[in-house]
């Protein structure tokens, strides 16, 4: 049986996810944050989970990841998108599409917009989208090769064909809310809902107007060797 811990750095609004087998207790961690590592292993430790994989949703701008400090703390695979061009020996292959754990499996999905190099997680019922779709909102699409069209494609054609009560886990929440689903989002996401055009999508988000993240020229560095000094 699959169960999915959340996690929240209150600095960077970042959720971190621990997704395990309540059997065979292995297990796959999702967006850790180097401020956080000490709760994690803490966690990961008391709940004698095996880590399978630490992965990324995408190269973050807002925090800097632990993830390969802790794949080697905890001899794990590591997965993110091949369009971040890193090269680790525990670079996990993810052409396979799937990852196993127990008698569980995790499906990558490709959802680039947000950034490139996007990934979002799919298993039964639950679907981990980075910031590609997030609580009624999406990550924005104006740096690190994002792309409103791609964006819009991604959620339409992978995400919003996901079944409806299908649990939605953002990467990050700004406002309290830990979880939604996909029939909500359909129905009343403010940016991506599905009375909303691709055209009318691109207006939106390029009058978003926000400012430059105060984190990105240290995380992105920082995130491109995993976190690892």
């Amino acid at each position: 049986m699959i169960k999915v811990r959340q996690l929240f750095d209150y600095d960077s609004y970042t959720y971190t996810y621990l997704v395990y087998d309540s059997v065979s207790h292995e297990g796959i961690l999702i967006d850790p944050v180097s401020a956080q590592i000490d709760r994690d292993l803490k966690l990961i430790k008391d709940l004698n989970i095996e880590m399978k994989y630490v992965c990324e949703t995408h190269i973050h701008a807002d925090h800097i990841t632990s993830c390969g400090r802790l794949a080697e703390e905890l001899d794990a695979g590591i997965i993110v998108s091949e369009r971040a061009g890193i090269s680790h020996p525990r670079l996990a292959n993810i052409l396979t599409k799937s990852l196993n754990f127990g008698s569980e499996t995790l499906h990558i999905l490709h959802t680039p917009g947000h950034t490139e190099t996007c990934l979002s997680f799919y298993t039964k019922g639950y679907v981990l989208t980075g910031d590609a779709l997030l609580i009624r909102k999406c990550g924005r699409t104006d740096f690190q090769g994002g792309s409103n069209v791609q964006l819009y494609n991604s959620v339409r054609e992978h995400l919003f064909t996901l079944p409806d009560d299908t649990v939605v886990f953002p990467g990050h929440d700004y406002t309290g809310q830990t979880s939604s689903t996909i029939g909500e989002e359909k129905l009343l996401n403010e940016r991506l809902n599905l009375s909303i055009s691709q055209d009318e999508f691109t207006e939106i988000m390029n009058n978003l107007n926000l400012p430059y993240p105060k984190s990105m020229d240290e995380a992105v560095p920082a995130n491109l060797k995993l976190g690892i000094n």
